[in-house]
């Protein structure tokens, strides 16, 4: 059979890849002591955003708003070097800067110290239905057993 031009109406299967469902940055970028981790997450932040047009100017009106306090870019950028470890990042800050830049990856780093995930809201019927059909398969193994033992004594 001869080799023609390859058909471009039909999906290639191997090139899926799967949304993500999870919300969180690479491990690579959250090793290390906790304070450098956060300085490096707020730096991750910042660049993703500048990258996204917005500044660091930008960014500390949004938070300044968001907080109903004054946060300066010299603040930012105290907040997201890793040699200014007396001064990090407080946690209502740390949410405002989620709201200023729109990095819902932010989101999952304190979950992840602990073994836990995030995920956005609309999974969430989704996981509890699973949970359900988890325990509904756990009973039905065990009526199965109960049920195989009870005629097993009837002899």
């Amino acid at each position: 059979m001869a080799r023609g031009r390859r058909d471009s109406n039909t999906l290639d299967l191997l090139s899926w890849e799967p949304p993500r469902v999870a919300v969180g940055y690479d491990a690579q970028e959250t090793r290390g002591p906790l304070d450098l981790a956060i300085a490096r997450l707020v730096s991750a932040a910042l660049k993703r955003a500048a990258e996204a047009k917005k500044s660091r100017e930008q960014i500390a009106e949004d938070m300044s708003a968001f907080l109903g306090r004054s946060v300066s870019k010299a603040t930012l950028d105290t907040w997201s070097s890793p040699a200014r470890s007396s001064n990090r990042i407080p946690l209502d800050a740390f949410a405002a800067l989620i709201e200023a830049t729109g990095d819902h990856d932010l989101l999952g780093f304190l979950p992840a110290q602990h073994g836990y995930v995030v995920v956005p809201e609309k999974y969430a019927d989704l996981i509890e239905l699973h949970l359900i059909e988890e325990k509904e398969a756990e009973i039905a193994r065990r009526k199965a057993a109960l049920t195989a033992r009870y005629k097993g004594g009837r002899s």
